[in-house]
């Protein structure tokens, strides 16, 4: 018997979303293992975090929630589906919206510690600070770029792929997953 078309497609995708979230992982890894290694030296000292960063936070989490429930009523297929594409699209450009607020919060962060004197090359700690949170937002605006291109996708044809729906989605989490360690790293560490 044939597998069902279109069901090796759906795996490359998915093989593909777990290639890069394994390749982002292992350089947050050595990003991190670089921090843990140069805190050792006597000239470290810990930022204040920016509280901001909670804020922003929740604005992330809240998108993915958003997400997930702009994925479910996406893929669902019953005839309550045919109402559902409105309500998954405001869901959609919900998840958008609070990702870019989240880079936005981001930038303000940067300002609240650039106004305390603290800059990319003013000691070791804020150029980690500045080198992880730009990391995240490069990759994160990978996810925004995929979460438009769904947008635009689903309001012009209605339907959408599903292992394009469960690939945008999965990395999107994967990224809010991300952010969680990060911002742990940030007040334990920096």
């Amino acid at each position: 018997m044939l597998p069902p078309r279109g069901s090796g497609q759906a795996k490359a995708s998915q093989s593909g979303i777990w290639v890069a979230v394994f390749a982002i992982t292992m350089s947050f890894a050595a990003f991190t293992s670089a921090l843990v290694i140069r805190q050792a030296s006597a000239d470290w000292t810990h930022l204040r975090t920016p509280r901001i960063l909670f804020v922003n936070t929740a604005l992330l989490l809240f998108s993915s929630v958003l997400l997930e429930m702009s994925r479910r009523a996406m893929l669902k297929k019953s005839e309550a589906a045919a109402q559902q594409i409105g309500g998954s699209k405001i869901l959609l450009s919900g998840a958008l919206i609070l990702g870019l607020m989240f880079i936005v919060g981001q930038y303000v962060a940067w300002q609240q510690l650039a106004a305390q004197g603290l800059f990319l090359a003013t000691n070791p700690n804020s150029s980690f600070f500045y080198l992880l949170t730009g990391m995240h937002i490069l990759h994160l605006i990978g996810g925004i770029i995929a979460l438009a291109y769904l947008l635009v996708h689903r309001a012009l044809s209605g339907a959408v792929r599903p292992n394009l729906v469960n690939g945008v989605v999965t990395y999107w989490h994967f990224m809010a997953a991300l952010w969680i360690y990060l911002l742990f790293i940030i007040i334990t560490r920096l």
